[in-house]
């Protein structure tokens, strides 16, 4: 069993719920500590590092069903006894649905925030190929780090973002938070589909960034189809990051949903 490294937010067994926060590929807990902090003043709210991400444990595994179960575990070991509602980003927005597949008795309601439950084809080949590229041995500082970024043409964004998951451990030397390994190797998993046998009748939103190309108007029939009680909230001007370039608006169309 992975043991998931999280943050807890806000009153313990709020009578409003319970709120389980889950970020994107590469990404952490703290991607999401200035929007959960606003969620905690109504909810008790869990941020949570995926498996092979942040501070939680390492494994070879990584599929959705493997991330799915984590997240079984991790509610079981809380004891967690009020409505249970989780909110996912991208890869950690695949996570929640598979989980609502496999566990539906157990949500109330589901927030996926730009991604779909299709396919979708590998596309992170340059961002894997720069951080294989940074030798950790001989690393003397963060700057050198970003200047093999650069090489491969991240954008100041995607480099600070990137940089969040490097660190000096005690022996200060240069390591990774995420397991960039078991990612490289199992890349091709992140972008798989959503497994599920029946229509999954739970309340769901799906937020779209209206500059974002995750979620496109033809998605529409099949997350429809596998999620016949769902909405989908375009959030103009945001690109993928919704709840880091749009918080406010993002927060706004989250609480209302889950008040509802």
């Amino acid at each position: 069993m992975i043991q998931l490294n999280f943050k807890e937010l806000g009153i313990e067994n709020s009578h409003n719920g319970c709120l389980i926060v889950m970020h994107g590929l590469f990404g952490m807990l703290d991607n999401w500590m200035t929007v959960g902090k606003r969620m905690a003043e109504k909810y008790q709210v869990f941020l949570l590092d995926l498996r092979n991400h942040g501070r939680s444990e390492w494994s070879d595994g990584f599929s959705y069903t493997d991330m799915s179960l984590d997240l079984y575990e991790f509610i079981r070991n809380q004891a967690i006894d009020t409505p249970i509602y989780v909110i996912g980003h991208s890869m950690g927005g695949k996570v929640a649905m598979q989980f609502a597949a496999d566990y539906p008795e157990m949500l109330q309601k589901l927030v996926v925030v730009d991604i779909a439950p299709r396919a979708y084809p590998v596309h992170h080949g340059t961002i894997l190929e720069a951080l294989n590229d940074i030798d950790l041995h001989s690393l003397t500082n963060r700057n050198e780090a970003e200047e093999v970024m650069k090489k491969y043409g991240l954008d100041i964004g995607t480099r600070q973002f990137l940089m969040k998951n490097l660190y000096r451990t005690e022996d200060n030397k240069f390591a990774w938070r995420m397991n960039l390994e078991v990612l490289t190797a199992e890349i091709g998993k992140i972008g798989e589909e959503l497994h599920y046998q029946k229509p999954l009748l739970l309340p769901t939103l799906f937020i779209a960034g209206g500059r974002s190309s995750y979620i496109q108007a033809d998605d529409s029939p099949l997350i429809t189809h596998i999620f016949p009680h769902s909405e989908i909230a375009i959030i103009k001007d945001s690109g993928h990051w919704v709840h880091a370039e749009k918080p406010e608006e993002l927060l706004d169309r989250v609480m209302k949903f889950l008040a509802n």
